[in-house]
């Protein structure tokens, strides 16, 4: 029985995890749609929304890259 716990909450961790990871990614997706419209106060929102609300994705990583590259355009 407590193996069986452990395994199901292993799982909804990594689901969680994934759920997470995939907003992170459309996030990013969008911040990138955003810059290519040069809406770059929207960009640099969305941005700092996945710095703040995904710190531990890949996507965090990227999205402080970008903000450096467009934090002087208007």
């Amino acid at each position: 029985m407590k193996k069986r716990v452990l395994f199901l909450s292993i799982i909804v961790i990594c689901l969680i995890f994934l759920g997470c990871a995939d907003k992170a990614k459309k996030n990013f997706e969008i911040a990138q749609f955003e810059e290519l419209q040069t809406n770059f106060t929207h960009a640099r929102k969305l941005y700092k929304n996945i710095i703040e609300n995904y710190p531990k994705s890949e996507y965090a990583k990227k999205a402080k890259d970008r903000l450096e590259i467009i934090k002087d355009k208007k």
